[in-house]
């Protein structure tokens, strides 16, 4: 009787042992799929994270992922220097000492043509060698390129205004004459040269804000999206859809 009652409590524990084995696997699985649940949450939910103009890519990516990027990114903060005191240099010569260019351009011609050709007569007198002009020439390749890649660009500008013209998309034809409505309103302040100049300074300073900032601004940017698609449906319900629909939209439908 003793041994049966030994061997019954040596099966009673190793039942205990399987089962708390048991227990044990089926947390630690628990525990993994927990830890997958909450990881693949983690993952949606920066996916889902608002970004401004529907960005996937970083900035530097946008603007190209080239030197021309780490300029306006100021990744060297000497030649992004450099780039933006020359173009400043230009605008106060321009604008502010009103320097003409073609008056610009025919003295920088005289200057260098005058001191090459006193430079290639006097090494005559010194015994010394020629200066070294170099040929300058514009590539065939590079000027097809250039050429077909500026028809590319105007025949999209046309394919773009012909289509909004169609009035196909009302809020693209709105979109479209407010931007130029204010950048005739820009236009009438300001000449040419002072806008480009404009432009200039802000391609040099809002991206790279914008990359050290991004998370707060696109989370206002997320808030004005959607007050603005508010009151773009209040717009719409009582006014855009009370427009009577022109031919093609009716053919459409």
């Amino acid at each position: 009787m003793a041994e049966e009652h030994v061997e019954g409590k040596a099966s009673e524990s190793v039942i205990d042992k399987i089962t708390e084995k048991l227990h044990m696997d089926d947390s630690s699985s628990s525990s993994d799929s927990d830890n997958e649940k909450s990881s693949s949450a983690a993952t949606s939910m920066k996916e889902k994270v608002f970004r401004i103009f529907g960005r996937e890519k970083p900035i530097h990516t946008v603007f190209g992922g080239g030197k021309p990027a780490d300029v306006f990114l100021w990744r060297n903060k000497k030649i992004s220097a450099g780039v933006l005191g020359g173009a400043t240099a230009v605008w106060v010569l321009f604008e502010l000492l009103e320097y003409h260019l073609l008056t610009l351009v025919c003295h920088c011609l005289i200057l260098s043509i005058a001191i090459l050709f006193l430079w290639s007569n006097a090494t005559t007198f010194i015994n010394k060698s020629p200066p070294r002009i170099p040929e300058v020439s514009i590539p065939e390749d590079l000027a097809v390129n250039v050429a077909l890649s500026l028809r590319f660009e105007i025949n999209r500008a046309f394919a773009v205004l012909r289509d909004i013209a169609s009035g196909r998309d009302l809020r693209k034809f709105l979109a479209v004459i407010a931007g130029l409505w204010v950048l005739s309103i820009v236009g009438s302040c300001c000449n040419f040269l002072t806008l480009f100049y404009i432009v200039f300074v802000l391609l040099h300073t809002v991206p790279v804000l914008y990359e050290k900032y991004d998370t707060q601004v696109d989370c206002f940017a997320e808030k004005a999206t959607i007050e603005f698609k508010k009151q773009y449906a209040v717009f719409d319900a009582r006014v855009l859809s009370k427009i009577p629909k022109g031919p093609f939209k009716n053919k459409l439908h």
